[in-house]
């Protein structure tokens, strides 16, 4: 591991792990470790674990869904509570997406699973596991993505939750239909959290737009599509520099096509293609990792040592040890184009541990609302001119039809707006009343609910 308590100057530390996937780890707000977790290498579809910060295995910690692949994992804390959410993934065998809950508060400090394996769905989904704070900055919204063994579909389809202290919401369901289900295939954040790129093993490469509010993804532009035939581009991992302006890429060698690099982009032009600069080359016997922005504002890329067999050596064994499993690689201004971005291969030795293809699948964890929006819902109320009253609305979220239910306020206007204050629908209604909405989109919206003496103001979310 890392510790990036100092910043100007990161120290490599010990870990329990000795494993190959499903890495990710989590400290609380003064940077003191809570816990970490690791599969089993090469084990089956619940050989993942979870580790407190004497480096024991957690208490009910043991054989939780998820194997041994690299973004499969995500650790997520809840501001003011005790509780974390580690969502995981199974992909060999035990499809589907899981949850587990943590209690910090049990075992001195040293934690708890309280809830353990909780299926969410069945579905077979691909190794890009990934999280976002909501714009309330409290909340999160968890993403995954379809995946098809057999190659078969093109849906390219996300699965979008919204996820609070208390609640899983059903998935908002998202197609663009213009790449295949791989299992491989990545979701790298902006650090503002508005954007992210897909990239894929099939060379697609397009960024996203993402509307904190709502979870709903738009395509903001391809860069590169799929491959169809003649592949010579395996996108395996990727990186956005702090200013979000340059985006960091590896590609993989595979079936011995000489495509293994750590190419740099400049986002911030129109041919983005044309801006490609190769960082760094490497052969056969030289894996490719993953590419991570970290506290410290450097991003660091992660090797593996190949063995000399076919097709690969999963994983390298014990006695082998050398520059390239010893080190990690640094680019130390990232948001520099060209040489300018002082890339330093394998700078950064590990202490006696080792690296393979994956780094921690941390999400970006000091993200704040979005300021002044109008999605910030923790800050949305009753707001009354002449009297207290309580508005139940149910369900929420809902899928066709909600209620909202107060005989008190007599005739009243509904006003339904989305989270940039266009008006979706406007009418009358009295009494306890259910509305048909099932016309309308999924997403966050916000009602405002008046009579001559009150208004009352809330949110809602359409599945």
């Amino acid at each position: 591991g890392i510790d990036f308590s100092n910043i100007n100057s990161p120290l490599a530390i010990n870990s329990a792990m000795n494993g190959r996937g499903s890495c990710a780890s989590v400290c609380d707000s003064s940077g003191n470790l809570q816990f970490y977790s690791w599969n089993l290498a090469g084990s089956d579809d619940s050989a993942t674990f979870i580790t407190n910060a004497l480096h024991d295995t957690m208490e009910n910690g043991s054989r939780l869904t998820g194997g041994d692949a690299y973004n499969q994992i995500v650790i997520l804390p809840f501001l003011g509570t005790s509780i974390y959410y580690v969502f995981h993934l199974g992909i060999l065998t035990t499809y589907g997406l899981y949850y587990s809950l943590v209690d910090m508060n049990l075992n001195g400090g040293l934690g708890k699973i309280i809830l353990k394996n909780i299926q969410i769905n069945s579905l077979r989904l691909g190794d890009c596991l990934s999280t976002v704070k909501h714009g309330n900055g409290r909340d999160w919204w968890v993403v995954s993505k379809f995946a098809d063994g057999s190659l078969t579909s093109n849906l390219n389809r996300f699965f979008v939750y919204l996820v609070t202290p208390d609640s899983i919401y059903n998935p908002i369901i998202e197609d663009f239909n213009d790449a295949k289900d791989v299992d491989f295939q990545k979701v790298i954040w902006h650090p503002s959290g508005d954007k992210f790129m897909l990239i894929n093993l099939r060379g697609y490469m397009s960024e996203f737009n993402f509307d904190r509010c709502t979870g709903l993804i738009t395509l903001n532009r391809n860069i590169y599509p799929e491959l169809t035939s003649n592949f010579n581009r395996f996108f395996w991992e990727g990186a956005y520099s702090k200013n979000g302006k340059v985006f960091y890429v590896s590609t993989s060698y595979w079936f011995n096509v000489d495509t293994a690099y750590l190419l740099q982009l400049n986002l911030d032009t129109t041919n983005i293609p044309s801006s490609i600069d190769t960082i760094d080359r490497f052969g056969s016997y030289t894996g490719t990792g993953a590419v991570r922005l970290a506290p410290d504002n450097k991003i660091y890329f992660s090797r593996a040592c190949e063995c000399n067999a076919f097709p690969y050596c999963y994983p390298y064994p014990d006695s082998v040890r050398n520059n390239i499993n010893e080190n990690l690689s640094v680019v130390n201004a990232p948001d520099s184009l060209g040489v300018a971005c002082n890339y330093q291969p394998f700078s950064f030795n590990l202490g006696g541990k080792r690296t393979y293809y994956g780094l921690p699948n941390n999400p970006n964890y000091d993200l704040g609302p979005i300021v002044g929006s109008i999605c910030d819902s923790l800050t949305i109320g009753i707001t009354t001119h002449s009297k207290n009253e309580e508005m139940i609305v149910f369900p929420n979220p809902f899928i066709d039809k909600i209620r909202f239910d107060n005989a008190d306020l007599g005739k009243f206007r509904i006003v339904i707006a989305d989270v940039t204050g266009k008006k979706a629908y406007e009418f009358l209604q009295e009494g306890r009343s259910e509305i048909d909405l099932s016309l309308l989109n999924p997403g966050l919206y916000i009602v405002t609910l008046s009579n001559d003496k009150s208004i009352f103001q809330t949110k809602i979310i359409k599945q």
